[in-house]
């Protein structure tokens, strides 16, 4: 028995597995779910939204969003050959089965994540963007607090078990958004029904595609600790739902489970539609706010606690409360003069877009009560070139130590910046 349990040991050594990978749920409860309006953002079912689930191959939506970044960017091409390295060749199943040294193109590789949830594939795209899936894994923690997802935490970029790899069903459904809402174009991945690859053909794990009515994609993930997850996209007559289940008992219940609630949301889809009754939004905290819904005002100050008020501002080159000038490539920044009371620093960005982006969901999250704060990026020359720290002002002391206590909480990083 002692020897084999070391072989054992052994084993998972050489295959580069963490025997944590064993390590007990978050919750013992693992069930979370939500349901998202993306015409108006608001949450039209909630479960258990904010309690922390292990995400398992979910994971590769952000990884594939990073990667559809890169495209945009010119910074990866589409048929671009890539590199398999010995340890992506490593990767425990599912997996693909690439040979260390040969390559598979970025279009390939998209399509083995998004229909085969393929692990060594993943590892290659992380590997080809972020020089090893470490620095990879931390750039898509970065994003996923560039879109709000406040209190998710990637370290891989597949979903394999790490206890420190976490997220929320609701963190989950503004992921899916904004995959949506800024890649929309690269949507029709998870569409696909079967990849092939080396002559054999790959079935998508997500079977409810074609089989109820609107759903068009998304992506499954299944681990012993998190269990059978699901997030999916529906379309009805011009209008679109997310829908997330996190936790389910097993693949078939979960499917069940998930079509039920894809037509319990546009069944209240509609009744919202009717009443206009009270709803809650994406960004708001659903144990002490609700709203009734109201069109946006055009005013120079957001006094909505929805995405939809976070996002606005970013048409027609952002509120008139931040102060612009041309940054590094003319590229156009907010001023930095004196700090204006205390203020609370978000974090570091590579782009301009993205440090603004940041300022405007920490003000659509509703705990923080930073609605009137001054939003303000300063461009910090780098010898790589420009990093921009995106910061909130006019706050008064007591106030800007309660935002960074929150968010330290939810392991977000946050300095208070003193007034100068």
């Amino acid at each position: 028995m002692k020897r084999g349990l070391i072989l054992l040991l052994v084993i998972l050594t050489g295959l580069g597995l963490n025997i944590s990978a064993w390590a007990k749920p978050l919750s013992q409860n693992k069930y979370a779910s939500i349901i998202l309006d993306t015409n108006t953002l608001e949450i039209l079912h909630a479960r258990s939204i904010d309690e922390l689930r292990y995400p398992a191959s979910l994971t590769k939506m952000m990884t594939l969003y990073l990667v559809f970044d890169a495209l945009e960017r010119d910074e990866l091409g589409i048929n671009e050959p890539l590199l398999v390295s010995a340890r992506a060749a490593r990767t425990p199943p599912g997996r693909l089965g690439l040979r260390a040294g040969r390559t598979i193109t970025a279009h390939q590789a998209i399509q083995a994540l998004a229909v085969r949830s393929a692990n060594d594939v993943a590892v290659v795209l992380a590997e080809r963007l972020g020089g090893s899936e470490k620095e990879f894994a931390s750039l898509m923690t970065q994003k996923a607090k560039a879109l709000g997802m406040q209190r998710t935490v990637f370290r891989n970029a597949h979903g394999l078990p790490d206890e420190g790899q976490f997220t929320t069903a609701r963190d989950m459904g503004k992921l899916a958004e904004a995959l949506l809402r800024t890649h929309r174009k690269y949507y029709p991945y998870f569409s696909q029904k079967t990849f092939s690859y080396q002559g054999r053909i790959y079935t998508n794990h997500n079977t409810l595609l074609g089989k109820v009515d609107g759903v068009d994609g998304f992506k499954t993930g299944y681990t012993e600790a998190s269990g059978y997850n699901l997030v999916l996209s529906a379309k009805r007559s011009g209008r679109r739902l997310i829908a997330v289940v996190l936790g389910g008992a097993s693949g078939r219940s979960r499917d069940k489970h998930m079509a039920d609630l894809i037509e319990r949301g546009f069944d209240v889809q509609q009744k919202v539609d009717k009443t206009r009754s009270q709803q809650f939004a994406l960004n708001a905290d659903e144990k002490q706010y609700q709203r009734v819904v109201k069109p946006v005002p055009k005013t120079d100050s957001i006094h909505a606690f929805t995405l939809r008020a976070a996002h606005n501002p970013m048409q027609g080159g952002g509120p008139k409360t931040v102060r612009i000038v041309q940054g590094a490539d003319g590229m156009p920044v907010p001023l930095r003069s004196a700090t204006q009371g205390w203020a609370v620093q978000i974090g570091a960005y590579a782009t301009p877009a993205a440090a603004r982006q940041a300022n405007l969901f920490m003000k659509a999250d509703a705990r923080l009560k930073l609605l009137n704060a001054q939003e303000i990026i300063i461009p910090v020359k780098r010898s790589s070139g420009f990093i921009y720290r995106a910061r909130l002002e006019q706050l008064d002391h007591a106030h800007a130590t309660n935002v960074c206590k929150t968010l330290a909480q939810q392991r977000q990083a946050c300095l208070v910046v003193a007034p100068s």
